[in-house]
């Protein structure tokens, strides 16, 4: 069964915020690191850093909260990001990409 995920980026602490969904968290982190859309929002404001994430089972419902967390306010957001994760660590570090830009 495929697991989707509803995650956050940031480029540093208490800086900007990136909500995106995907099927492949993996590959999503890995482009998000090295870039591999120079002209997107995250690269451009250089969100390469994992913070939040939750798992769906149907992708419908992991759209659908992606677009409930976008309309947030984003305290909210905040708040959810230091309830997961209070230090803000980049949940991906240890983590065994590998950073071939193949795929």
């Amino acid at each position: 069964m495929k697991c989707w995920t509803v995650q956050i980026m940031i480029n540093r602490p208490n800086g900007v915020l990136y909500v995106d969904v995907t099927d492949n968290l993996d590959e999503r982190v890995k482009e998000h690191k090295l870039k591999l859309y120079p002209r997107s929002f995250t690269a451009k404001y250089n969100c390469d850093k994992l913070v939040y994430f939750e798992e769906f089972d149907d992708g419908q419902e992991a759209v659908k909260r992606e677009r409930q967390m976008k309309k947030w306010k984003r305290v909210w957001k905040v708040k959810l990001i230091e309830n997961f994760n209070p230090n803000w660590v980049d949940i991906s570090l240890n983590w065994k990409l590998n950073y071939n830009k193949s795929r």
